[in-house]
């Protein structure tokens, strides 16, 4: 990011957090408390409705109370109920009827001790019907009140009921009676029209309002305060005491347009805060960021072969101390490049020299032992010299033909790769026999057949030679077993020549395990630590891979995969 982005980024954020800040308050603050007066005004009129419905069920108990007095006095029901006698039939079937219109009732009923209904104002067929679950279940409900749907002609309608009872003649019955819960009922529980009360019962929902959006409220689909008050219900057809909810619902309309209001006054503010910070940063950072600029392209000019760039100010403030401090930087620069180029020099030939040293003491070492050998024989089987000698003869040629190749590799310093195709395990058997195991006991499981690859001969002579030899020296007080083994696989979607060469030596920890490739990295006293990493760079030029497997104190695996040449 830019100095000058930086800068206009600053100003934004010191102009509008303050702003944000007061605006978030004022808002938060406002809507907390216009909720809480909101939660208010809900619960009290939650509270108030409860009571009114306890007057509505009082008042019906009393309706009730009054039409069974009057029908024990009443000799024309007595005789049309009790006596049955046909001539009050008529009589008994309009008597719930007139009574409903007299109480102003929406419901009344009256049943036998049977539960058949003797006569029913709200609905004049119901005459006969067996219904006795709606008296016991109300006789249940411990308010002896509750909601009911009751039939009518048109539709069925929602009714608080309440249940009383009466002798006649030795036999009981019952009175059910209630006002009609719609909306007219719901909106003088209401009492304001900013508030909507919705009944939600089981098989549907009355509303105070007829607006949609303001049912949508009452019943928690939209943004409000809303209160809950629990009524039982009475559900015939399952013949069991459910519950409603009468939803008390005040909405957020008026909160939501001051909240509008808010944002957009706040919107204007922020957006001539931005005006203002981006003036002002613009004007800071043209300023300030000039002399810095002209800076950065000086000093992306310097590398450490152009140092000759001048850093020379006038200026007495922090940019010209800056100047001044480059300059100086400059001409340590100078003298420190020499010192860096000399120390790189140094560092190049030193390390050559290590594999000079490495790859010469492996070159020698089959010579070595061919001369011990020999001195061996001269001293103890002087006879066997001659034919000793002649057998050793091309492990000797071989080691020379090999340090030739060294040298005249390392007279280029970068030699060209002389890659064709060569047998895998003639070099193995030529490496081993050069090698020598001394009292390790080597042993050479070769694949069948001639396996080639496109490898340089001395390249994979040297590997195998450093792997060979460090596995001999792995082995405790020399003595153990060093096994080397060839044979072609798949791997990576490719046919390779996987070499293996496996010790019975000590084994490396895991974090030895894991540094064993890196250069000057040895776990012997006299070890260069070159060796593997030469092995490791010549597999990877052959397009190859090289990974080890070790367990401390059982030995180790060291696996070489190389591409095969052909179909061989």
């Amino acid at each position: 990011m830019t100095f000058r982005a930086r800068l206009l980024l600053a100003c934004l954020a010191i102009a509008l957090i303050p702003i944000v800040a007061f605006a978030l308050f004022v808002r938060d603050a406002m809507s907390d408390r216009l909720v809480a007066q909101y939660e208010r005004r809900v619960q009290a009129l939650a509270t108030v409705i409860e009571e009114d419905l306890a007057l509505e069920s009082q008042a019906v108990a009393r309706t009730l109370t009054a039409l069974a007095d009057a029908a024990v006095d009443d000799n024309r029901f007595r005789v049309a109920a009790v006596d049955r006698s046909p001539s009050q039939r008529r009589y008994l079937l309009d008597y719930a009827s007139s009574a409903m219109q007299l109480t102003g009732l929406s419901m009344l009923q009256i049943q036998d001790e049977t539960g058949r209904i003797l006569s029913s104002g709200h609905f004049r067929n119901e005459f006969d019907r067996l219904e006795p679950e709606l008296p016991r279940l109300l006789a249940l409900v411990p308010q002896r009140s509750a909601l009911v749907q009751a039939r009518a002609p048109d539709s069925p309608f929602l009714a608080l009921a309440r249940v009383d009872s009466f002798e006649m003649g030795n036999r009981r019955f019952a009175i059910v009676g209630g006002v009609a819960v719609e909306r007219r009922f719901l909106q003088r529980l209401a009492r304001e029209s900013e508030f909507t009360i919705s009944l939600l019962y089981p098989g549907g929902v009355e509303t105070s309002s007829a607006d949609p959006a303001a049912a949508e409220l009452a019943v928690g689909d939209g943004d409000a305060i809303v209160q809950e008050l629990s009524v039982p219900f009475i559900d015939t057809a399952r013949e069991e005491i459910t519950s409603a909810q009468i939803r008390v619902a005040h909405p957020l309309a008026e909160l939501r347009a001051l909240r509008r209001n808010i944002d957009l006054w706040f919107l204007v503010a922020v957006v001539a805060t931005v005006l203002f910070a981006v003036v002002l940063a613009t004007w800071l950072s043209t300023r300030i960021s000039q002399p810095l600029v002209e800076l950065a392209d000086k000093t992306a000019r310097i590398d450490l072969d152009r140092l000759n760039v001048d850093f020379g100010s006038r200026r007495k403030d922090e940019i010209g101390t800056l100047s001044r401090v480059l300059g100086a930087m400059t001409e340590r620069l100078r003298a420190s490049t020499h010192r860096i180029k000399e120390a790189e020099r140094r560092a190049t030939l030193g390390e050559l020299a290590r594999q000079v040293n490495h790859d010469i003491k492996n070159g020698l070492t089959p010579i070595r032992n061919v001369f011990r050998h020999l001195a061996q024989l001269a001293r103890e089987r002087p006879k066997q010299l001659r034919g000793v000698f002649e057998e050793r003869q091309a492990t000797v040629d071989s080691s020379i033909a090999y340090l030739e190749k060294l040298a005249s590799n390392y007279a280029r310093l970068s030699p060209a790769s002389d890659r064709r195709p060569i047998d895998v395990n003639a070099v193995v058997q030529q490496a081993v026999v050069g090698t020598g195991g001394g009292r390790a006991h080597l042993r050479v499981e070769l694949a069948p057949g001639r396996i080639k690859v496109l490898a340089d001969p001395v390249a994979l002579r040297r590997i195998l030679e450093n792997l060979v030899g460090n596995a001999i020296d792995s082995l405790e007080a020399g003595s153990g077993t060093v096994s080397i083994s060839t044979q072609t696989v798949t791997g990576e979607g490719r046919p390779v020549v996987r070499i293996v060469v496996a010790d019975t030596g000590c084994g490396m920890s895991d974090e030895q395990v894991d540094q064993i490739f890196e250069d000057f990295y040895t776990t012997k006293q006299d070890g260069t630590g070159l060796g593997l990493s030469i092995a490791r760079r010549l597999v990877m030029d052959h397009d190859g891979s090289i990974r080890v497997e070790s367990v401390l104190g059982k030995g180790s695996r060291f696996i070489v995969e190389l591409p095969l040449a052909g179909d061989e």
